[in-house]
């Protein structure tokens, strides 16, 4: 039986108070290794994201920064080690809007985005909706004569409860249509899939789309964002071919275990500021249509918590479940 959240902090704080104890803590941190959890595999964008701040924190503080990746249970067994660890400072979790979707769709009894400490916002990209070239489909309104007229077109995601389960379950509703859900154990083997035509739309992350995109293998035909991403401006938003309010962007952003104290929280958030405007780290994000974004904690924790109370509805209204 897991043991009740308030039970899991006091016990961390517990944990944590020799090294709080000690004098001019949050002055001298850090003075030892910083471990960095993300709850997916390597390659992934969180994965790339933390990489690439580590290695600038690494730098500046002088202090080795190790990329632990806590894989499994959609995420939830790297976020669940992040809120266990001790709110010392040296553990960071970096992870993605599965922070504010796991509760909901795993039926936890408590949420990620009330629990943890945000620390910064790290970027964001849209989801989006591709489809295979040999289906001659250049729009989103084609797409949706093309599935009325030939009904059950498979469309791909990364699995069953990910934000793009969710986005095809809410443009499946919206548009009167249907789609076959086709979930992948991760957006490497959905892409391989649609790029084949084993599969022929999807929705996806753009970061494993980009070179198939530019290849011409795929069409892009809609971004789940509010407005059109930076990062890929000629492709339109669900909203603007005509399905008001589907917006539900994939953002990615650093946390720590309840309790870090508040300068500690501040000096990473300052620091990670800096390294968003690394040479090399926007290279990177640019590479994978991630864009850039920052700010202060309360800008990714406010953010967070809208989006575990949109998660929640569209999880009950569409029905989505992991069996």
């Amino acid at each position: 039986m897991r043991a009740p959240r308030f039970a899991l902090a006091l016990a961390a704080v517990l944990f944590a108070l020799p090294y709080l104890a000690a004098p001019g803590f949050a002055q001298d941190y850090p003075t030892r290794p910083i471990r960095i959890i993300v709850p997916f595999g390597a390659g992934g964008p969180a994965d790339v994201a933390a990489r690439l701040i580590g290695n600038v924190l690494q730098e500046k503080f002088g202090q080795a920064v190790v990329v632990e990746n806590r894989t499994g249970a959609g995420g939830t067994v790297g976020m669940d080690a992040a809120l266990k660890s001790p709110p010392d400072g040296y553990t960071v979790l970096i992870t993605n809007d599965n922070a504010a979707s796991a509760p909901h769709i795993m039926h936890l009894s408590y949420d990620y985005t009330k629990e943890l400490s945000p620390i910064c916002y790290l970027g964001r990209q849209p989801q989006i909706l591709a489809a295979h070239s040999s289906l001659g489909i250049n729009t989103l309104q084609e797409l949706v004569a093309y599935v009325k007229a030939n009904p059950g077109l498979g469309v791909a995601t990364s699995g069953v409860g990910s934000n793009q389960h969710v986005l095809a379950e809410w443009f499946k509703r919206e548009a009167n249509i249907k789609l076959d859900h086709v979930p992948y154990r991760g957006a490497g083997q959905a892409i391989n899939d649609l790029i084949a035509a084993h599969v022929k739309t999807a929705i996806l992350g753009p970061t494993s789309m980009m070179p198939h995109y530019q290849a011409g293998t795929i069409k892009l035909l809609a971004a789940s964002s509010a407005k059109r991403a930076p990062t890929l401006p000629e492709v339109p938003t669900f909203e603007e071919s005509g399905f008001k309010g589907v917006v539900l962007e994939a953002w990615y952003a650093a946390f720590a275990p309840p309790g870090t104290p508040t300068p500690i929280i501040a000096k990473l958030n300052a620091e990670m500021n800096i390294a968003l405007k690394d040479g090399k780290l926007l290279e990177n994000f640019t590479k994978g249509a991630v864009e850039p974004v920052g700010g202060d904690p309360d800008a990714i924790g406010n953010l967070a918590r809208a989006d575990s109370a949109k998660y929640a509805q569209l999880v009950t209204e569409l029905n989505i479940h992991t069996n």
